[in-house]
């Protein structure tokens, strides 16, 4: 049977775009991947060169990059988009009515952002751009189920995802690059208004899209209802402690976030550096260590027989199934991974939170530094960063994968803590006039090739350190999520991914405010260097869990059977 199942092809380019034209569920695909990526790109990085340009300080564009964590945070939300119904919407399909809801609120927020001088009114700009990132998440969860549950054998998920990915990238250029080069020959505003007018188009593609009817409530999470596991009390005792930890961080960052970007005209500004001091501790405990803690504490009670069902739990109300869908978005994913890991779950989540954190951090202020800092022209940025740099980035994804099959996972995994760290020191030579870069392009010969082209040393410059950056983080980013996929469970696949994934950003991400301050008082050069030291801290858990794989791999092989 295995023998006669044909292969899934993988088209890749312009016979990728052909096959995703061939029928509407793959047109439908490619049309949210561009408005998912839109979106993004208009918030992580375009709109930090507009506030850039209009002088906004960088310890305000760090806090306000803090948006982005909506984006880490939006498993806390998927248990209700996947299973509210909105009013009015809902008779265009249970993820159509969420998508085109969301379509429209980053419309909305789009023209709003269009419509505000964030030189005078960055409280009120903040709040658009809050959000439409809000909304952009969301949207994300939505696309997310559409594309497993439209999915067929005409148009199977391994199609399915890489045409979100064409779409995603083609967005990317148009939010990245042609925004920028609309914004050398018009007004910012001018260029949030054509983007939201995208968006609105994107209305049409979802219309147009087919859905899938919603399950029976009965259905969902029968297994928590067996003998042995915990009981209905125990399981909302443990979402209490978590959800309350998880909701205290939110509030406590968006609480600051909104004293920074609403004070008082002539009054001081909260310092970042404070808050990081005092507070950034204290978030990571409660939405790492204490969900670990009280996912511990679920596996003690059921290794123990505490607290458990002796009989099967028919019971179904509307209550019990939201309280089944936090518990296994919340709980029951790192419930799973201590119980299979034991302790070694710590070095794990050890490098999970630390393994983008020496780029995440300064991302978001890329573009303020190559056009305020360095004075490249929007043209420039646009041609190396988001059109020169998306082969770049291309290229280190295939050299990752590569890389994984040969030399394993482990390996490529550690080249991916490296390569990235050494990138900032080469960022770092960067703001300094990039004597080294100069030195390396002329040693290899690339000044004299990239001078054929037409570019000039000062351009060549720019081009040789994203070409190392987007190769590394390329590389890194490849690694990665192939290693987060090797280390979730089956049996809780797509919520523990997602959970796992966002705690990628998390401490990357609340980094960026102080970041952002430091850049203000000490500079680029110094700032490339000290993340560049956050970044080794990747690289020694990388190891820790190379030796922890290389055990269990012994182990595994030591039991007979």
């Amino acid at each position: 049977m295995a023998a006669d199942t044909p292969k899934v092809e993988r088209p890749k380019g312009f016979k990728l775009l052909r096959i995703a034209l061939q029928n509407r569920k793959s047109a439908c695909m490619l049309g949210f991947g561009f408005s998912s990526g839109l979106p993004y790109a208009l918030l992580i990085g375009t709109l930090n060169a507009w506030l850039g340009e209009v002088g906004v300080k960088m310890a305000t564009i760090g806090v306000l990059s803090w948006i982005g964590l909506s984006y880490s945070f939006k498993f806390l939300w998927s248990p209700l988009v996947d299973r509210l119904p909105l009013p009015v919407l809902e008779s265009l399909g249970r993820r159509k009515s969420w998508i085109f809801f969301c379509q429209l609120v980053m419309a909305l927020a789009f023209a709003g952002l269009a419509m505000t001088n964030p030189a005078t009114s960055i409280g009120t700009f903040a709040l658009f751009a809050f959000l439409a990132a809000l909304a952009s998440a969301t949207q994300d969860v939505a696309v997310d189920a559409w594309r497993i549950d439209v999915a067929d054998e005409v148009t199977p998920v391994e199609l399915l995802s890489p045409i979100y990915q064409f779409g995603y990238r083609i967005a990317s250029i148009v939010g990245g690059a042609l925004a920028l080069v609309l914004a050398a020959r018009m007004s910012w505003g001018a260029v949030y208004g054509l983007m939201a007018c995208l968006v609105l188009l994107m209305l049409l593609v979802t219309l147009r899209a087919p859905d899938t009817e919603r399950p029976e409530k009965g259905k969902l999470h029968a297994d928590l209802a067996r003998v042995g596991e915990l009981k209905p009390q125990t399981r909302i005792l443990a979402l209490a402690i978590v959800g309350a930890s998880w909701a205290w961080a939110i509030v406590t960052i968006l609480h600051f976030m909104l004293s920074m970007l609403l004070v008082a005209p002539g009054t001081a500004p909260p310092s970042v550096a404070d808050f990081t001091k005092h507070y950034a501790p204290w978030i990571v405990v409660a939405t790492v260590v204490v969900p670990l803690m009280v996912a511990a504490g679920t596996n003690w009670l059921k290794g123990h027989h505490n607290s458990v069902l002796t009989e099967q739990d028919d019971h179904h109300s509307a209550g019990r199934t939201a309280a089944n869908h936090l518990y296994v978005a919340l709980v029951a994913p790192l419930a799973e991974l201590s119980g299979r890991l034991g302790w070694a779950v710590l070095g794990v989540v050890g490098m999970i939170l630390t393994y983008t954190l020496c780029y995440n951090i300064w991302g978001s202020f890329a573009f303020p530094f190559y056009l305020d800092e360095l004075k490249y022209t929007k043209d420039e940025v646009a041609f190396a960063s988001k059109v020169f740099g998306i082969f770049m980035t291309m290229l280190g994804i295939s050299l990752g994968g590569f890389l994984f099959a040969r030399i394993g996972r482990m390996p490529t995994i550690l080249i991916g803590a490296i390569l990235p760290v050494l990138g900032n020191f080469v960022y770092a030579d960067l703001a300094e006039g990039g004597r080294h870069i100069d030195m390396v392009g002329d040693a290899i010969g690339l000044n004299w090739l990239f001078s054929q082209f037409g570019f000039d040393a000062r351009m060549v410059r720019l081009l040789l350190a994203i070409s190392f950056e987007n190769v590394s983080t390329g590389l890194a980013g490849a690694a990665f999520v192939a290693y987060l996929s090797g280390i979730v469970s089956k049996q809780y696949t797509a919520v523990q991914y997602a959970l796992l994934s966002s705690l990628t950003f998390l401490i990357g991400g609340l980094g960026r405010g102080i970041a952002g301050e430091a850049i203000d008082q000490i500079g680029y050069a110094s700032v490339f260097r000290w993340t560049a030291l956050a970044g080794a801290l990747a690289i020694l858990f990388a190891l820790v869990e190379w030796n922890r794989a290389v055990r269990a791999n012994r182990l595994s092989r030591e039991v007979p059977g």
